[in-house]
């Protein structure tokens, strides 16, 4: 059993065939039930032009989810630095945390957001990619103006986002908790959880390395319904691998009509071996194992399956058989 809190990163992946606004109003209803069923964190990512994923800012989303539930923790996992200027990062979560007191979080990444280079230079007002001292130097003023600028009683409880060794030395240099993206990048998560907690520097925001692992999680009665939930996601990825970003969420019966090449199916196979798809035993074991080999704070799940009901029974059977005491 995980004893470890455990939360939820949500990434409104729009279903083929739907409208964007019941997106948003399942983003809405799975607030609430997330609350429900006792995880500790809710987080929105933010996502831009692309067809599987919804373009809501997590600013707005954390918002309403905050307007309709009591306890959970929301936030950002993450805003991206590169897209925001610090001050209005500061002003938007610090307002936020002053509506919500001892329930806001500001995770921070570094990504675009998008695999559109117009729209990501758009979004930068026609600058390129952030170097790396730009981005620690963003990373830096945001926290700087929650403290000084902004001052309206409880702060955010901020966190770096990262995926990689160089933003887990950055988490660290900062003195910030991390939360890394085993969903994304396995291969580096225990390289940049070793290097964060060697080289972690105590801070105002954070005494001690803190560490969060967020991994992609299906959970289903079967192993069989498990793989079927999953089959969608595995679509976009295959499209990820080619680099592209332009590949709608399909629905389960579409996703089992689609041939993936061998070489597709080996890294797919690979993906999900680091991941916790399945049964709830075999999940649980999944989750677990990681917990141990990360020696993760805390856990985070993200369930990119395609209807509302399927990600909601996802995390049930998490709750019941893998953390009883979330």
């Amino acid at each position: 059993m995980i004893t470890i809190p455990i939360g939820a990163l949500e990434v409104a992946m729009v279903q083929s065939g739907a409208r964007v606004a019941d997106t948003l109003g399942d983003t809405a209803e799975f607030a609430r039930r997330v609350e429900d069923l006792g995880y500790r964190r809710l987080w929105y990512a933010e996502h831009h032009h692309s067809p599987a994923i919804g373009a809501f800012p997590p600013v707005v989303l954390t918002a309403h989810a905050a307007a309709l539930t009591s306890s959970i923790r929301l936030g950002s996992g993450g805003v991206l630095a590169p897209n925001h200027a610090p001050i209005m990062l500061a002003e938007q979560f610090g307002t936020l945390a002053a509506l919500h007191p001892g329930r806001i979080d500001l995770g921070i990444g570094r990504g675009p957001g998008t695999f559109d280079e117009p729209t990501a230079r758009a979004l930068r007002r026609g600058a390129g990619p952030t170097t790396d001292d730009e981005y620690r130097d963003d990373v830096a003023a945001t926290l700087r103006f929650l403290v000084d600028e902004v001052a309206l009683g409880p702060l955010p409880e901020p966190w770096l986002l990262a995926s990689s060794t160089a933003g887990a030395a950055l988490a660290a240099e900062l003195g910030l908790p991390l939360a890394f993206a085993h969903h994304i990048r396995p291969d580096n998560t225990l390289a940049a959880l070793d290097r964060y907690r060697a080289q972690f520097s105590p801070s105002r925001w954070c005494e001690r390395p803190r560490v969060l692992v967020c991994v992609e999680t299906v959970c289903a009665e079967t192993q069989q319904e498990a793989a079927r939930l999953a089959g969608p996601m595995d679509v976009v990825k295959a499209g990820l691998l080619k680099g592209r970003g332009d590949i709608p969420f399909p629905t389960p019966e579409e996703a089992a009509a689609h041939s993936f090449t061998a070489e597709e199916e080996r890294a797919l196979a690979g993906f999900r071996a680091q991941q916790a798809h399945g049964s709830p035993d075999f999940v649980a074991k999944q989750l677990a194992d990681l917990v141990e080999v990360t020696r993760a704070d805390e856990l985070m799940l993200v369930t990119p399956v395609y209807a509302l009901a399927a990600r909601l029974r996802s995390y049930e059977l998490v709750r019941r058989h893998a953390a009883p005491a979330v």
